[in-house]
């Protein structure tokens, strides 16, 4: 079956001669020959019609962990959260999902304030004085904010806990290295920072709330940690656990970040994501990324949306640039906005202590089992749970059940490698959790 080209030979022609070029080869003649192929050269499978090809990739899905059909107890920084239906039915509107960047607010102005009323609800959420719109994703986020703190603090060393999720540390890793920045671990032990102490003056200390094993990370004692260094306090934040927990803006926070994802963005195959960022008045000007303020008009006084603060180097004069932020998660950034505003502050506690719940469940069950929990901290919905063999052996046996059971940390911390990280959200039945429970021991068995 030939391909479907709609063009004639004499469509071809005339834009060849409109363009100025005798042909579509004379096109490519940058490329070098040895680099060319010939039509029909490459080893492809022939054309498929729109239906059999439909078929073939309904087959190739099937290939793919299918949530419909597994418990999900995989969490570590993308987790599976009921979205409501009005998530979808917002964003998938013309002039939200087709939008871009809002350069004109006069034609914008509904886009603009949905943005607007994010970083409000984020701010809030956080306990911060402002938030930005949104940023790439929680990874870039956190390296943006390290950034950010060395141009305020004129240092080039940062700390970072170890108790930081490892691929958040590989993303500071990569932004520091480009710009000649030192980035040094600080140790942890029962699943949360167990020194803030390091002998070269930071600009700024970087702490998860909770950590990545799942635990409550001490806020106030990081305060101080960071304070006795004239240093900033940077904290990557579970926006679900600030639902309950203090936000880190009561312990004098001055950077927050975290991964919008639990709120209204579906998990997909890892991605997209949405980054949060909120900070305090003080560093407005210093704040990456994009920020829309609230006006009133000149003549009237009606409100209006525009962005604001907003340096063109990120965008055109990339050398002079304090930021890699140039574009942003807007549509991801909406479902966030429409996912708090359907569940409001009530909704929003009630989630996290549900998942609280499910979780104390689930320890308690997978405990009877025959694993244990590695660390006695308090935890919020996520935990290190110890088995008696290697955890990705654990984790493909369960898979054969139905149960994709958590994330084994071997691969991202020595000595690990008999330990899953578990989450368990609302979203899990007592059923679930059971099953989990019954299967896990007949593994372990």
């Amino acid at each position: 079956m030939a391909p479907y080209i709609p063009h004639t030979e004499a469509d071809v022609s005339e834009m060849l001669n409109v363009i100025g070029s005798p042909s579509i080869d004379h096109l490519f003649r940058e490329i070098p020959e040895s680099l060319r192929r010939e039509p029909g050269s490459l080893n492809l499978p022939p054309a498929l019609d729109e239906s059999k090809l439909m078929g073939h990739l309904l087959e190739i899905s099937k290939k793919n962990i299918n949530l419909a059909t597994t418990a999900c107890f995989l969490g570590a920084g993308v987790y599976d959260r009921y979205i409501p239906q009005t998530v979808g039915a917002v964003i998938s509107r013309g002039e939200f999902l087709t939008a871009y960047t809002p350069y004109q607010p006069e034609a914008s102005q509904g886009y603009l304030q949905t943005i607007y009323e994010f970083q409000t609800m984020i701010a809030e959420l956080y306990g911060m004085d402002l938030a930005n719109a949104s940023m790439y994703d929680g990874a870039t986020s956190m390296a943006e904010a390290a950034i950010m703190a060395t141009g305020i603090k004129k240092r080039d060393r940062v700390a970072v806990s170890g108790a930081v999720h490892p691929h958040y540390r590989q993303v500071l890793d990569t932004y520091c290295w480009s710009m000649g920045i030192d980035v040094v671990t600080l140790p942890h032990a029962d699943g949360v920072t167990s020194s803030f102490d390091e002998s070269g003056e930071a600009a700024c200390i970087i702490v998860q709330y909770p950590s990545f094993f799942g635990a409550i990370e001490d806020l106030q004692a990081a305060r101080d940690a960071a304070t006795a260094a004239g240093a900033l306090l940077i904290v990557v934040a579970d926006p679900i656990a600030c639902a309950i927990l203090p936000p880190p803006g009561q312990f004098g926070a001055d950077i927050v970040v975290g991964e919008g994802q639990p709120m209204g963005v579906a998990m997909g195959l890892g991605g997209p994501l949405v980054g949060l960022f909120a900070c305090k008045q003080e560093f407005v000007r210093q704040i990456p990324g994009r920020i829309v303020g609230r006006t009133n008009e000149l003549h009237g006084g009606r409100p209006g949306y525009v962005m604001t603060l907003r340096t063109r180097e990120q965008d055109i004069r990339r050398e002079k640039a304090t930021s890699n932020i140039c574009t942003n998660e807007a549509l991801m950034a909406l479902a966030c906005t429409v996912y708090m505003i359907a569940l409001g502050k009530n909704g929003l506690r009630a989630v996290a202590e549900s998942s609280v719940r499910n979780t104390q469940y689930a320890i308690q069950k997978l405990e009877e089992a025959g694993a244990k929990r590695r660390y006695s901290t308090n935890v919020f919905d996520e935990f290190v749970l110890t088995v008696p063999k290697d955890a990705t052996v654990v984790r493909d046996a369960l898979l054969k059940d139905g149960i994709l059971a958590g994330l084994p940390l071997g691969p991202y911390y020595k000595g690990m490698e008999n330990d899953l990280l578990v989450a368990v959200t609302e979203t899990r039945s007592k059923e679930q959790i059971d099953h989990f429970a019954a299967s896990l021991k007949r593994a372990l068995a």
